[in-house]
């Protein structure tokens, strides 16, 4: 494993294509870590390098408690049918209305990149061809969460903060990831 690697999406790109798939046909890329910590960002980019189909954990959680169901969703929905080659397809979460909502599309894919907390579990095994750990400051993970969701949500993130707190100390997340990125530093152009 590479902890604190300065490798940016071009770098973690080239080393997902020398790897053979491990989900049936699909490379799949899980970005794991703590909420606000950078993960959607560099997952977005990650996805454009590889011209990957992105998966973001926050369309399967039900919701502010649904961090543990989110990966039975994701693998009942997506990772075992392509793991079989064939298209799969997952309901979304809509956060506004508190309720599963449409059904989306995916086609089996060369790449997929799942991001989000909770993505990379013990139970993921090793499907994956590459596990990115994103890191970043506490304090600095909450004001971002607080900038995007609003003050009134303060109380949600920090109650998430100890769920996953508890989750990864359980699953060893860190440790099992093959890459560690400072989610404060600036992605590669």
């Amino acid at each position: 494993m590479d902890h604190g690697v300065s490798l940016g999406a071009p770098g973690l790109a080239r080393l997902v294509r020398e790897r053979a798939p491990r989900l049936g046909p699909v490379r799949l890329v899980c970005v794991d870590g703590p909420a606000g910590a950078g993960k959607s960002t560099l997952a977005e980019r990650l996805g454009q390098d590889l011209g990957a189909t992105v998966i973001h954990m926050d369309d399967l959680y039900e919701g502010w408690s649904g961090l543990e169901g989110g990966w039975d969703r994701l693998e009942e929905q997506v990772l075992a049918p392509l793991a079989s080659g064939r298209p799969a397809r997952y309901q979304r979460y809509d956060w506004v209305e508190g309720a599963f909502a449409e059904w989306r599309d995916v086609p089996v894919p060369e790449h997929l990149v799942v991001e989000g907390c909770g993505s990379a579990p013990r139970a993921l095994g090793d499907r994956a061809v590459l596990v990115v750990w994103v890191e970043a400051p506490s304090e600095l993970r909450l004001a971002r969460g607080v900038a995007r969701d609003g003050e009134e949500m303060r109380a949600e993130w920090l109650r998430w903060r100890d769920l996953e707190a508890a989750h990864f100390a359980r699953e060893g997340t860190r440790a099992r990831a093959d890459v560690v990125v400072d989610g404060t530093a600036v992605l590669d152009p």
